[in-house]
Order: structure tokens, then C-alpha cells, then sequence
């Protein structure tokens, strides 16, 4: 009988836990698999833990993983994939906004042959026209500067084969864009479209913050176009500073009409001044992931792991 797995992270997610549970059980329990759910609590504050307790050992499908503090959404997914034992592995959010009505068709496409189903958020309800409007410019902006091929409204809302899950696992990389080194694995490939939901309780977790700090780490993790930009516009206001000097000296010595004070000398110390700082800021963010992957420090630390044992 094939295994599959579920993997959830949670946050701070007491409110959507039991109705979570409730649903992927319902979706997942009839069609014969012997699968688990495997729950990794991120380091939450609320009643999360004691719930994701009560579960497990209510449950003998599901496990929980406790870390040691946050670190992030993308270490609390490589958590549970790194510790998944089955023939197929779902990731998915506990907020059902990936509606586990979904896990069957996934399933079926695995069955079929595909070793990766991805999906593919069309439109997400109650979501703002400014969200919408920025996450399609980002899409189309981090396409424009990988090699790899990001898929627009793609999500963490997939399934993966044992065979790609093993070969993930070799990327052990900080900082983490998942959604972007699955597409580098390559593997057979299906594609699942789906609209999600609005939350059902709760609010999301996912701060404006967060959301660029995950922006830039899926710019930087997939290109080393921005260096060269920094370096094209050193080259050209070069040229262009170079062409200026020139007007400078026909000015003065030419015609001797130079205005003492002149204001177009304190605009270009500004504007190559703030294009400096601009080219060693990107050099600061590569250098910056560059010290924290030299360190080879743990991704993430296992504080407690609960599973009701089986008599």
C-alpha cells in the first residue's frame, strides 16, 4: 500500500489546527493510503503547541514536530520534508488556503506518473487589487533575472515523488526559496490550478516584512543579475561623468562662463553618490548570505517531537 505524508508548518495557528485536521482527514482517509500528517510547529506563541500535543497522541496518523524557536516558513517546510517517510509528500499551509479538497486530484496525478504536481494559485479571495498588483510585478520581475523559470502564482501547495524528495534534500542552503529549487530539480511535472479561499480564522502571520525579506532572498538565490546591473550602471555614469568633465573644462576655459557654485557639480556628487551606495548595498546583501552559508550552521533545531506510540 502506498505511504503519503502531509506536511504542514504552523505559526501561530490555534484557530484553523482542528478544523485543518478535520478536513485532510476527510479528504485523505477514504481512498485507502496509508499516509500521516506531520504537523511542524515554528516556534509559536499561542495554544498551537498544545493542540498539535493533544492531536498526536489523540491521532495515530498524525506527528508533531516542535522547533527549538522561528525560523521561518521555508526551514519549517524543509523540517518536515527532511522528516517525511513515504512514497509521496504534500507540503502544505495549516491556514486552508490550500484547500485539501484538492489531495485526491493530486494524488490521482501522481498515480498517473507525474513525480512533481504543483499548483497554481489563479486568484485568492478577498485579496486586495495592491497585492495582486505586486505580486504579478514580482513574478515577472524575478523571471526576468533567473535562469530558472518561476511559476507566476505558484505556491507551496505541492506534492513530490520519494525520488524528488530525496534529491531535495541535497540543497542545503539558508536562505530558502522553495517554490523556485523545486523547479531546478526537474523531474516529470504536473500542474494543478486552483482558487484559494480566504483564511478561515485568524489573520495571516506573513508581515510586510517577511514578505520582502522572502522577496530578496528569491532574487538573490536565483540570480547575480543585480551585480551586473550595479556594474553596467558604474560603466555608463563613468561615461557619462567622463562626457560631463569635458562640458566642465569647455565651460571654464573655453568660453570662461563657469558660475561659481555651479549646481550641477552637487547633483552629481549626490546622484553618483547614492548610485555607489545603491552597488554596494546589493554587493552587502550577496556578501551577507555568503557569511551566513560559510558558517554551515544547523537549519533548524528539533525541540520535541510527539507521535502516539502503537501498541
Amino acid at each position: 500500500m502506498p505511504k503519503i505524508a502531509i506536511v504542514t508548518p504552523v505559526y501561530n495557528e490555534e484557530e484553523n489546527i482542528w478544523e485543518f485536521h478535520k478536513r485532510v482527514t476527510a479528504a485523505v482517509a477514504p481512498l485507502g493510503f496509508d499516509y500521516s500528517i506531520i504537523f511542524v510547529d515554528d516556534g509559536s506563541r499561542d495554544g498551537s503547541h498544545r493542540i498539535l500535543a493533544e492531536l498526536a497522541e489523540e491521532d495515530g496518523h498524525v506527528e508533531a514536530y516542535f522547533l527549538s524557536r522561528n525560523y521561518g516558513h521555508q526551514l519549517a517546510l524543509t523540517c518536515g520534508l527532511d522528516k517525511a517517510d513515504a512514497d509521496a509528500v504534500i507540503t502544505m499551509d495549516g491556514d486552508l488556503q490550500h484547500p485539501p479538497e484538492l489531495l485526491p486530484e493530486m494524488l490521482r496525478l501522481w498515480q498517473n506518473g507525474a513525480e512533481i504536481v504543483k499548483t497554481r494559485r489563479l486568484a485568492t479571495e478577498n485579496v486586495g487589487f495592491m497585492k495582486r498588483a505586486t505580486s504579478k510585478a514580482y513574478y515577472k520581475l524575478i523571471n526576468l533575472l533567473s535562469d530558472v523559470e518561476i511559476t507566476p502564482g505558484g505556491s507551496d501547495f505541492r506534492l513530490m515523488d520519494r525520488k524528488a524528495v530525496e534529491a531535495f534534500g541535497l540543497y542545503r542552503e539558508r536562505a530558502r526559496f522553495i517554490r523556485g529549487l523545486v523547479n531546478t530539480l526537474g523531474f516529470n511535472c504536473a500542474t494543478l490550478d486552483f482558487v484559494a479561499p480566504a483564511r478561515f480564522a485568524g489573520s495571516s502571520k506573513f508581515s510586510l516584512h517577511k514578505m520582502l525579506h522572502f522577496a530578496l532572498d528569491g532574487i538573490t538565490a536565483f540570480s547575480n543579475l543585480p551585480l551586473r546591473w550595479a556594474f553596467y550602471c558604474g560603466l555608463v555614469m563613468s561615461f557619462v561623468s567622463f562626457c560631463l568633465l569635458g562640458h566642465i573644462f569647455y565651460v571654464k576655459y573655453i568660453i570662461d562662463d563657469a558660475v561659481p557654485g555651479w549646481p550641477t557639480l552637487a547633483a552629481c556628487v549626490l546622484f553618483l553618490g547614492g548610485l555607489q551606495l545603491l552597488g554596494i548595498g546589493i554587493l552587502g546583501e550577496y556578501i551577507g548570505r555568503i557569511f551566513q552559508e560559510v558558517k554551515h550552521r544547523p537549519l533548524y533545531l528539533i525541540a520535541r517531537h510527539v507521535k502516539r506510540e502503537e501498541k
